[in-house]
């Protein structure tokens, strides 16, 4: 049997789940991550970064927009799984909560510095269902 807290984290870790994946499918599927200029893309993909000639900016932007998805995919799945199957190990660890939790912080403060406000109000959503989660395991 499920319990609130288990429900709560349930949902922060689909959400962040669910923004991974569509970050994801957005990396590779048509160009909403593409800039409106054609003249600046054309570049990006011409221009190496100083660090390496191995890659171009394009291409160093494409796999960081990958494994940035890779990673709230990952966390996503790990705690839903830790929310439903493991919820006695979660809500157990003061580790893992706080983890999950910095993890959770650092995303809201990158998506309001850096982002758009559909993944910063997706994030924000999943560390307020988390803190919720948190309350409720500990009440």
């Amino acid at each position: 049997m499920f319990t609130l807290a288990s429900v709560f984290f349930s949902a922060s870790a689909t959400v962040v789940l669910l923004v991974g994946s569509l970050h994801l499918l957005f990396t590779y599927r048509g160009e909403k991550l593409h800039p409106r200029d054609a003249t600046l893309a054309k570049r990006m993909q011409e221009v190496s970064p100083i660090i390496s000639r191995q890659t171009t900016i394009w291409r160093a932007g494409v796999g960081f927009h990958a494994s940035h998805s890779l990673g709230a995919i990952l966390f996503g799945v790990l705690y839903l799984y830790l929310a439903l199957e493991a919820s006695h190990f979660l809500f157990g660890s003061k580790f893992l909560l706080g983890l999950g939790f910095v993890y959770l912080v650092a995303m809201v403060v990158l998506a309001k510095l850096y982002w758009f406000s559909i993944p910063f109000r997706g994030i924000a959503l999943a560390t307020s269902l988390y803190v919720a989660g948190i309350i409720a395991a500990v009440a």
